[in-house]
């Protein structure tokens, strides 16, 4: 396996891929605290929230994170995409602790540390993993078809 660098460009799109999520997230989640509950049942109160102003900000940022997320697939495997953004469960913690003041318990804390270090773990290997070379016949066959 070949050990390709990334750019600094690609790791900004992975720091964008592991921020805009838990953000996006966390917006969403403030935003709806302060709406009454809504039920699929009555999809005008649905459409009422999106348009609210934490909760439309939300939306944006995971447009941002999932055109990130695509472009990061587009030249890495899902294998090295999603453990690379995981640190997004760390940030997702702190900024429900610290900003939305939710308690989080002991055993949560636990939970992410065990979950970031398994990523870490697995992080560990090239971006994109080497697909063996076709046949000569079989990339005939496929370029005939295209």
């Amino acid at each position: 396996m070949s050990q390709a660098k990334l750019s600094p460009r690609q790791y900004f799109i992975l720091a964008l891929v592991a921020i805009c999520a838990p953000l996006g997230d966390t917006c969403l989640s403030r935003g709806m605290t302060h709406l009454p509950a809504i039920s699929l049942a009555h999809p005008a109160t649905l459409i009422a929230a999106v348009f609210t102003p934490w909760v439309a900000v939300g939306i944006g940022l995971l447009i941002g994170f999932f055109a990130c997320y695509l472009t990061a697939l587009s030249w890495a495997d899902l294998t090295y995409v999603l453990p690379a953004t995981a640190i997004g469960n760390v940030f997702v913690a702190l900024l429900s602790r610290f900003w939305l003041h939710e308690p989080i318990s002991l055993e949560r804390w636990a939970g992410i540390l065990l979950i970031t270090v398994g990523v870490g773990f697995v992080a560990q290997g090239p971006p994109l993993t080497e697909r063996p070379p076709a046949e000569p016949e079989a990339a005939l066959q496929e370029e005939q078809v295209l």
